[in-house]
């Protein structure tokens, strides 16, 4: 009989389809929720206390709970009994070494998902942190020179650009606070993210907050 009970978030139902197939075949695991939101997510945790949360990074969330750091931070603050594998498509060393500071109990990129699944949900029924492939912590610290380096390639409309994101304002505040159009405001802050190598606006707004540029 299974004797550790499971949570699976994903708003993607391939994924959701895949990573329930993979547990189902666990005969350690027995999964109790599932979720496709943040606010589907929390009520599933406070429903059924599991043993492991498996989670997408960027869920569609809300302002209670959002996504992406936010979201895991809450869990792990509310939920400390409950394991943490983080499924993300993020690549961005700064948001995988934070992760890693936070205490979740592994990363995995959906791109390595099948290969990496199993090995994962071994190292977690032993109290185990699972150390993929891509996921060895490379500290905020160390990695000075390079953020420093990134956010000089910025140029000074896209630092502006930035800037004002980070406070919370959207393209199209932006775009009226600077007298600009919605579409070359849009193409900065495009710019800015291929440069600063994130792929989402929750992945940028974490890049800025955690290189404490702008705050």
């Amino acid at each position: 009989m299974p004797d550790l009970n499971v949570v699976i978030a994903d708003d993607h139902p391939i994924v959701l389809l895949g990573v329930r197939e993979v547990v189902q075949r666990d005969g350690r695991y027995s999964i109790v929720g599932e979720a496709v939101s943040s606010s589907e997510l929390i009520e599933q945790l406070r429903k059924h206390q599991p043993n492991l949360l498996i989670t997408d990074f960027n869920m569609p969330g809300d302002a209670t709970y959002g996504d992406g750091l936010k979201l895991i931070e809450y869990v792990l603050r509310n939920f400390p009994q409950t394991q943490i594998l983080v499924l993300t498509m993020v690549s961005n060393s700064l948001i995988l070494t934070r992760l890693q500071e936070l205490g979740v109990a592994g990363v995995i990129q959906k791109n390595q998902l099948h290969q990496e699944i199993e090995k994962a949900l071994t190292a977690l029924s032993k109290q185990r942190r699972y150390v993929g492939p891509a996921s060895e912590p490379r500290w905020v610290t160390g990695e000075q020179g390079q953020v420093e380096e990134r956010f000089q390639s910025l140029s000074p409309r896209e630092m502006e650009v930035l800037r004002l994101f980070v406070t919370g304002m959207t393209v199209s505040d932006i775009a009226r606070q600077l007298c600009r159009s919605n579409k070359t405001v849009s193409a900065q802050k495009v710019s800015a993210m291929r440069k600063l190598d994130v792929d989402t606006d929750q992945a940028l707004l974490t890049y800025c907050i955690e290189a404490r540029q702008f705050t």
